[in-house]
Order: structure tokens, then sequence, then C-alpha cells
């Protein structure tokens, strides 16, 4: 499995649409949108943990790609330090 990094997700795009997208290049197991804690708004970024040639293909065709007028970023995910 790999987690792949999300960034510059439209504000009002839903987390049911991002796994929609990422499912078309692999079987995605779990997709985390990171709100603010105070009000609960996307920050418009997340973490979609997919398999691994799926991660692959889903760097591949979707970074750049325009979601709702916005250019994703998508990389694989840095582990904390």
């Amino acid at each position: 499995m790999k987690n792949l990094y999300v960034g510059n997700i439209p504000y009002s795009a839903r987390e049911e649409q991002v796994m929609e997208l990422f499912s078309e290049y692999g079987e995605v197991q779990s997709f985390n949108l990171i709100r603010d804690r105070e009000t609960g708004r996307s920050r418009g970024f997340g973490f979609v943990e997919m398999d691994t040639e799926g991660a692959k293909r889903a760097i591949e065709g979707l970074n750049g790609k325009e979601l709702d007028g916005r250019r994703l970023r998508v990389n694989e995910a840095r582990s904390r330090r």
C-alpha cells in the first residue's frame, strides 16, 4: 500500500468525489480530507491510501489535473518526523 498526498483540492470538493477520481486508477483503501478543527471546513489537502501500482498510475494521471478550476498536486506522502 502507498499513501499519497493530494494538495490544492478545491474547497468545494467532497470526499466521495476525490475517492471516485482516484478509484479510476486502482483500489482506494481510504481517503482522509484534512479539515480545520474549529470550522470543520476543508483545508485543501488530504491523503489517499491505495495499492502500489494504482498509486503510481494515479500520480502520473492526476498530478496537475484540473478539478473545479484548481490543479491537483499528487505525490507520495512523506512520513512525519
